[in-house]
C-alpha cells in the first residue's frame, strides 16, 4: 500500500514538473486564444443566435396548428344544452377545437425577411471572423515582445559576463601594480551597473510573459513560450505601394464584406416596410366540437354522441387591404430609406478607415525597414570598434573609462538592432495580414 502511495505521488509530482516546463508555441497560443478568449466566445453566440432568427424566419411560411379547449358551469336562468330552451337550471358543458391558418401573401414579407436573416447570419460570422484575426494579431505581436524581452535579457547577461571578466582583468593588473585601483573600481562598478541591468531586463521579460498569459487567459506561474530562430529579416519591402495591400485587402477583409451585407440588408428593411402598403391575403381552416349536461335533468345524451352530433368544420380566408393608416407605413418606408443611406455610406468609412490604416501601416513598415538597415551598420561598426578597444585595453592602452564608453556603444547599438528588428518583423507581419496572407514567424 505504501508502494502504491509513493507511486502516485511520484507520478503527480512528474506531471506537475512537466506541466511547470511546457512552453508554448505561438501557433499553440493564437489556437488557445481563438478556442478560449470570452470576447469571441460571445461573438460564436451571436452566430447561434442568428442562426434561430433564420430558422424562425423559415417558419413564417409554414402553416400554424393551435388545439383549444373550454369549460363551463351555468346556474340560473340559461339554455338547456340539450333541448336548447330557455330554462332555469343548472349546467355544465365544454368545447374542443382544431384551427390552422397560413399566411397566402403579404407582400413579400416573409420571404424578403427571410433573406435578411440568411444576411443576418452571414454578418455575425464575418464579426467573428474580424475579432478572431484581431485577437490572433494581438497575439503574434505580444510574442514578439516576448522573444524581443529574451533577446535583450541574453544581451544583458553577455555584457554582464564580459564585466565579470574585466573585473578579473583589473585585479590582476592591480596586484600585478600595472593598474591603479581606479580601474579595479570602475570595472566593479560596471559589472554592477550590467547586473542591475539584467534585473531590470528580466522584470521585462516577466512582464511581457505575464501580458501574453493575461492575452490567453491563463495562469502567469510557470508560463513559458517557445524560442523561435527569428532570422534578421531582408530590408526589401514586400509590396511596391501601399495601394496593392488596399485593393487586395477589399477583397478580403471581413469589416469590408460586413459592410456591404449592411447594405443588402437595409435594401430589404425598405422592401419589408414597402409590403405593409400591398394587401395580405390568409387562409385559415378548423374543425370543432362540444357537449353539455344539464345538472337537474338526468336525461342527457351520451358525451360521445355529444361530441358526434356537435362536429364541425370550417374554411376561411381573410384579405386585408390598407387604405390609410396615418402615414405610418410611409414614414417607416422613409426611415428605411435613410438607413439605407446611412449603410452606404458606413461602406465607405470602412474603406476609408482600411486605406488609412494600410497607408500607415506600409509607411510604419518602410520607415522600419530603413531603421533596421541602419542599425545594421551601426552594429557593425560598433563591433569592429569594441574588438580594436578590448585589444587597446588589453596592452593598456586604453582606459577602463574610454573602454567602458565603446562598450556601452555596442551594446546600444546590440539593442537598437534587436528593437528595429522585432519592430520591422510585426509591421511586415501586419502588412501580410491585410493582403490576406498567413502571419505566422516562418
Amino acid at each position: 500500500m505504501r508502494t502504491k502511495i509513493l507511486s502516485l505521488i511520484a507520478f503527480i509530482f512528474f506531471i506537475t514538473l512537466n506541466a511547470q516546463d511546457k512552453k508554448w508555441t505561438l501557433q499553440e497560443c493564437v489556437n488557445y486564444a481563438i478556442d478560449n478568449n470570452i470576447t469571441i466566445k460571445q461573438n460564436q453566440l451571436n452566430v447561434e443566435i442568428s442562426q434561430e432568427n433564420l430558422n424562425s424566419a423559415k417558419g413564417n411560411f409554414l402553416p400554424n396548428l393551435n388545439a383549444s379547449t373550454s369549460g363551463n358551469l351555468n346556474f340560473g336562468s340559461g339554455f338547456d344544452p340539450v333541448s336548447q330552451d330557455r330554462v332555469s337550471t343548472s349546467t355544465f358543458g365544454g368545447s374542443f377545437g382544431i384551427n390552422s391558418g397560413i399566411t397566402v401573401f403579404n407582400g413579400y414579407r416573409n420571404l424578403n425577411t427571410y433573406k435578411q436573416a440568411k444576411l443576418g447570419v452571414e454578418s455575425s460570422k464575418l464579426d467573428l471572423e474580424k475579432i478572431q484575426d484581431d485577437i490572433s494579431l494581438y497575439v503574434v505581436n505580444t510574442y514578439l515582445n516576448v522573444l524581443f524581452a529574451k533577446e535583450n535579457l541574453n544581451v544583458a547577461k553577455v555584457q554582464y559576463e564580459i564585466s565579470n571578466k574585466q573585473i578579473e582583468n583589473a585585479r590582476a593588473k592591480f596586484e600585478a601594480g600595472v593598474k591603479p585601483k581606479g580601474d579595479l573600481l570602475n570595472a566593479q562598478s560596471t559589472a554592477a551597473a550590467d547586473e542591475q541591468a539584467v534585473i531590470a531586463y528580466e522584470n521585462t521579460l516577466n512582464l511581457a510573459l505575464l501580458d501574453l498569459a493575461q492575452l490567453l487567459q491563463i495562469s502567469p506561474v510557470g508560463f513559458d513560450v517557445e524560442i523561435i530562430q527569428v532570422d534578421s529579416p531582408s530590408i526589401a519591402m514586400l509590396y511596391n505601394n501601399p495601394e496593392d495591400v488596399y485593393q487586395k485587402a477589399l477583397t478580403n477583409r471581413p469589416e469590408i464584406k460586413r459592410a456591404e451585407l449592411d447594405i443588402e440588408s437595409a435594401d430589404l428593411s425598405v422592401e419589408i416596410a414597402k409590403a405593409s402598403f400591398l394587401p395580405s391575403v390568409s387562409f385559415g381552416a378548423n374543425i370543432g366540437t362540444g357537449y353539455g349536461y344539464n345538472l337537474k335533468n338526468n336525461s342527457h345524451i351520451p358525451y360521445f354522441t355529444q361530441l358526434d352530433n356537435n362536429l364541425g368544420y370550417g374554411l376561411n380566408f381573410n384579405v386585408n387591404i390598407p387604405i390609410f393608416n396615418r402615414n405610418q407605413t410611409k414614414s417607416n418606408v422613409n426611415r428605411q430609406k435613410i438607413n439605407y443611406e446611412i449603410s452606404k455610406f458606413g461602406l465607405e468609412n470602412q474603406k476609408l478607415q482600411l486605406q488609412q490604416t494600410i497607408q500607415k501601416a506600409y509607411y510604419d513598415a518602410k520607415a522600419a525597414a530603413k531603421t533596421f538597415e541602419s542599425a545594421q551598420k551601426s552594429l557593425l561598426a560598433q563591433n569592429e570598434a569594441f574588438k580594436n578597444a578590448q585589444e587597446s585595453y588589453n596592452v593598456g592602452a586604453m582606459t577602463q573609462f574610454d573602454f567602458d564608453l565603446v562598450r556601452n556603444r555596442l551594446v546600444s547599438a546590440e539593442g537598437a538592432i534587436i528593437r528595429a528588428k522585432y519592430d520591422y518583423i510585426f509591421k511586415t507581419k501586419v502588412l501580410k495580414f491585410y493582403y490576406g496572407e498567413s502571419i505566422t514567424l516562418n
